[in-house]
């Protein structure tokens, strides 16, 4: 597979900025999700996703294996495909072999993580007439390399699963996806994954399980700045916490100090107090309405073509057409 690398901050520099940053803020503390996903963060992500009580991965499996041929009838058939944040790409595979049918496709993961993007070759590498090229980069840089590579008279298929859009603060979701329009052209696609409303302990359950495997996935996140930013947080001294927000509709992932303390970030040039019950805000995950994903298509220069619904775990794939 080649992989192709956009310029940028370097990503240990990056790292080191964000966590003095976010361990610096007056009030609440937070970090950015996309920290918790290192090479053991991906693997207790995966462990996540096989909980009985987080039905969203594999209502998303269902929904692309269902309606992939659906879903392809809408695509043109000179398109190629990228995706925003791959993983592993099994769930991508519905979609590029009903593509491929219509002949040779290409396909560009973007990940900011090579290991992700060897895991996705791995992966789909045996699906014929699919060349993959991998693209270790943020979103929309990557984004942008992608498009810059398209015939003119190609169409550009973007696949955003998974219902990452959901990780953005409320209004940060439409702001994205109006950059993502702004690198496409009409008539340009996107699928996208949004996870729906539930019972509000149906949704604690699905980010707070009793076996504490979400718990060792957040926490982590401490384990991580230690081992690359020479950082000394004893994980021991705290503790996973998962609330849902009324207001933004989403719930929240924490990591909250048990007691009284001071971390050091060496590498940050660093020392944070943590007070008994002080928290770090490390991932929300919003709960979108069917009729709010129409309406956040509209609000960042999309149309809905098309929605495809999970009953069975409230999931929807939604097909985005640039207006």
């Amino acid at each position: 597979m080649t992989i192709l690398k956009t310029p940028g901050i370097p990503a240990q520099k990056q790292f080191a900025d964000d966590v003095r940053s976010g361990l610096s803020r007056d009030g609440q503390k937070e970090l950015p999700s996309k920290y918790l996903y290192d090479n053991l963060g991906s693997v207790r992500r995966d462990h996540v996703t096989l909980l009985p009580e987080y039905g969203l991965t594999r209502a998303d499996e269902r929904l692309l294996q269902r309606h992939a041929r659906d879903i392809a009838q809408y695509i043109p058939h000179k398109t190629m495909v990228s995706e925003l944040g791959s993983g592993k790409g099994r769930k991508t595979r519905p979609i590029l072999n009903a593509l491929r049918t219509r002949g040779p496709l290409s396909y560009y993961p973007i990940e900011i993580s090579s290991a992700a993007l060897a895991s996705c070759e791995m992966e789909l590498r045996d699906i014929e007439s699919v060349s993959i090229v991998g693209v270790e980069s943020e979103y929309l840089a990557g984004l942008a390399e992608v498009a810059e590579r398209r015939a003119a008279d190609m169409h550009l298929f973007v696949l955003f699963l998974g219902s990452t859009i959901g990780n953005f603060d409320a209004g940060a979701d439409a702001r994205f996806l109006r950059e993502v329009r702004q690198t496409l052209r009409p008539g340009d696609s996107l699928l996208l994954g949004t996870d729906l409303l539930k019972p509000r302990e149906q949704l604690i359950d699905a980010y707070h399980d009793p076996r504490g495997v979400t718990a060792a996935f957040n926490l982590n996140l401490l384990g991580r700045i230690n081992r690359e930013l020479n950082a000394d947080f004893d994980l021991r001294r705290f503790e996973h916490l998962a609330r849902f927000n009324e207001t933004t509709q989403s719930v929240e992932m924490h990591l909250r100090s048990r007691h009284d303390q001071s971390v050091t970030v060496r590498n940050c040039d660093l020392t944070v107090a943590f007070a008994a019950g002080e928290t770090i805000w490390t991932e929300s995950s919003h709960k979108y309405s069917p009729q709010g994903v129409a309406e956040l298509a509209s609000a960042s220069g999309f149309t809905m073509q098309a929605q495809w619904i999970d009953e069975k775990w409230p999931f929807a794939n939604s097909l985005f057409v640039a207006a």
